[in-house]
Formats: C-alpha cells, sequence, structure tokens
C-alpha cells in the first residue's frame, strides 16, 4: 500500500490515505455559523482522502475561541450542511471534530457562561478574548451529573453533524480540552468514578465515546488523542500512567469498532504509539506535526512501513488545496503564511493558488 492507494475507516471509504487534520483557524464570526469562507475553504480541499473539519463547541459554554464554529443552533447546523454538500460535490469525505474547550476558555469568549473542567484548577497563563489577552479564571469543578450532562451535549451534537450530512464525526479527546483535562492527572483531581486511578480518569472519555457510537453508528465515530503532548497543563509526564490510562481507554473501546484512532504524538512509529495502536485493534491516523509540519516524505514512510494506514496533514494542507495531486506529482509547495492563520479574512485562507494557477 501507498499514500494514494484507497482505505476503508468504517464507514469512511477514503479515495487516499492523506487526512486533512482538524484546524482551528477563527472564521465563523461571533455566531459560529461557517459561512461562504469556509465552505469554500472547505471544498477548496476535498481532494484529500478525508478532511476532519475543525474543533466544534457541542454546547455554548463549550466554546474555547472567539470565530469558533459550533454545532448547536439550526442556523450552525444550516452552515455545516452547505460546507458537506460543497465537500461532497467534489467527490470528497467530510467528518466533524466536536469538543468542548473545558477549562481553555474565559467568560469573554463563551458568552458570559462558566468556564468548567474536571477539577477546580486553572490553566497557568492568558488566552485571547474578545478584550484582549486574560489570565484563564479557575474554573468550575464539574459534579457527576453535570459531567453526565456533557456526554449527552456530545451526543446532540454528533446527531446534529449526521442531520447536517456530514459523513460523521471526531470526538476530540486530545490537546488540554475537556476530555484530555480528564485523562491526565495534572488537570483531574477527582475522588468519585471519573478520577484517581487510571481506569477512573479514562471513564469520561470512554462514556461519550460509547454514547455517541451508539447514537450515531460506530462506524461513523474517530476519537482523536494526544498522550504525553503536555499542552495548556495537561501534563501526562509519566510514560507507565499514560500506558495505563490510554490503555484502559483503548482497551474499553475497542469492542465499538469506531472508524479510526487519530493519535497526536511525536513519534508515531515509537513504541507508545504502536502498543495504543495494538490495545485499539483497528485502523490508526497518525499525526506527527505539531512541533514541525508532516512532510510528503515522512507521510510516506509512515503508510510504506505500515506504521499508520492514513496520515493527518495540518500545515501543508493549508497552504495547498491541491496537496494531494502536488505529493503524487512530487511538485512544489506553496509557501505558508503562518501569520494569517487566525486572521479573519480570506487571505490566507482560501486564496492559496492551485498548481494550474501557479
Amino acid at each position: 500500500m501507498d499514500l494514494f492507494t484507497p482505505v476503508t475507516l468504517g464507514d469512511l471509504e477514503l479515495a487516499n490515505r492523506v487526512v486533512m487534520a482538524p484546524l482551528t483557524r477563527l472564521r465563523s464570526g461571533a455566531s459560529g455559523v461557517p459561512g461562504d469562507l469556509v465552505v469554500e475553504h472547505y471544498r477548496q480541499r476535498a481532494s484529500a482522502g478525508l478532511i476532519i473539519a475543525e474543533g466544534t463547541y457541542v454546547n455554548h459554554e463549550s466554546q474555547a475561541f472567539v470565530g469558533q464554529p459550533g454545532i448547536v443552533t439550526g442556523e450552525q447546523v444550516a452552515g455545516w450542511r452547505r460546507v458537506a454538500e460543497a465537500v461532497h460535490d467534489r467527490g470528497g469525505r467530510i467528518v466533524l471534530q466536536v469538543m468542548h474547550g473545558g477549562r481553555v476558555t474565559h467568560p469573554d469568549v463563551n458568552g458570559g457562561r462558566r468556564v468548567v473542567a474536571p477539577s477546580a484548577i486553572a490553566i497557568d497563563g492568558v488566552g485571547h478574548t474578545e478584550k484582549g489577552k486574560q489570565p484563564y479564571p479557575v474554573p468550575h469543578a464539574l459534579t457527576t451529573e453535570e459531567a453526565r450532562a456533557i456526554i449527552g451535549d456530545f451526543v446532540a451534537a454528533a446527531r446534529r453533524a449526521i442531520e447536517a450530512g456530514l459523513d460523521g464525526v471526531e470526538i476530540h479527546s486530545a490537546n488540554g480540552y475537556l476530555l484530555h483535562e480528564f485523562l491526565s492527572p495534572a488537570a483531574n483531581q477527582r475522588a468519585d468514578e471519573y478520577g484517581g486511578s487510571p481506569q477512573n480518569r479514562a471513564r469520561f472519555v470512554v462514556e461519550v465515546v460509547t454514547a455517541v457510537a451508539s447514537a450515531i453508528g460506530a462506524g461513523r465515530v474517530g476519537l482523536r488523542i494526544s498522550p504525553e503532548h503536555n499542552i495548556q497543563d495537561a501534563y501526562e509526564t509519566d510514560r507507565d500512567d499514560v500506558l495505563a490510562t490510554y490503555g484502559a481507554l483503548l482497551e474499553q473501546v475497542r469492542p465499538l469498532n469506531l472508524a479510526y484512532l487519530s493519535v497526536l504524538h511525536a513519534d508515531p512509529a515509537g513504541e507508545l504509539v504502536q502498543e495504543l495502536r495494538r490495545r485499539f485493534g483497528g485502523r490508526l491516523i497518525a499525526n506527527s506535526g505539531f512541533a514541525s509540519p508532516t512532510t510528503r516524505a515522512e507521510a510516506v514512510q509512515l503508510i510504506e512501513a505500515a506504521h499508520a494506514d492514513a496520515v493527518a496533514v495540518g500545515r501543508a494542507l493549508i497552504a495547498n488545496p491541491d496537496l494531494v495531486e502536488r505529493w503524487h506529482g512530487e511538485h512544489p509547495e506553496n509557501e505558508l503564511r503562518p501569520a494569517l492563520f487566525y486572521s479573519p479574512g480570506a487571505e490566507g485562507y482560501t486564496d492559496y493558488p492551485f498548481l494550474q494557477a501557479g
């Protein structure tokens, strides 16, 4: 097999193994409704085997960024329906990453609502709000009942994504957001069934994944994790604890037969990721490119060495809407413009040239 051959992930049939990673781009305005610009951005990149759309909030409280899209209101569902139709019209596949920001937000981001987390421990740092950079607040520690209610919000969001015509959802349990906060012993200091032992810290994520899979079909559900990423104070510095926690998580979701597991880790071919892959027992999307961009050579090697079934690519797909064609023909790539990642307009978003126009 190689990077440019088809692969099936659960119910998802991909034309190639280049997957567009979920990329926060903050182009959905105050309403959180994906508009013309977002539709065009994803339409342009439909030749990727699968698009994993950016992290999308599952309830208003869970909004992590100004300009982040949601999947809560009817208008937001309608916006995502337009995105799905545009991608499908070009023969593409797209799933929606559903996420809860947890403590990685501020009342000046989420409309004056609470900031919640597994435990009342603030992130040591500042976040971007509508009123500039502000320190992260001490979050409200969710009660057991409140945590269970959030499981329902994930289920409702997944149902709306399917209603909007998307091909599935990816559950965001990475990068220091709410689900990852439950997994991390630094962020989760609970004494109930959701805290303490690795098994207990994995329980909330297991329950979210199980409920979503039951609601929309496991073959349309992926799970994203980032063990040892140590971002946004979701520290995981003890390898034995990491293996115990994520091992417990994956062994419990294994019988569901999810579409895929996506792992963000600096060493996807290494011992930890490959052991977690074995515990999961299904398709693996590898994503190494948080610290440095994933190159064509790396992506090709990961597939040819059978270290992964597909490769998630971020920055190269930002700069090259036709990346699959470029990589297949070994054409030069456009220069990336990082200063425009989070700016509001089309510049640096939908204006990167295609090969025939370059």
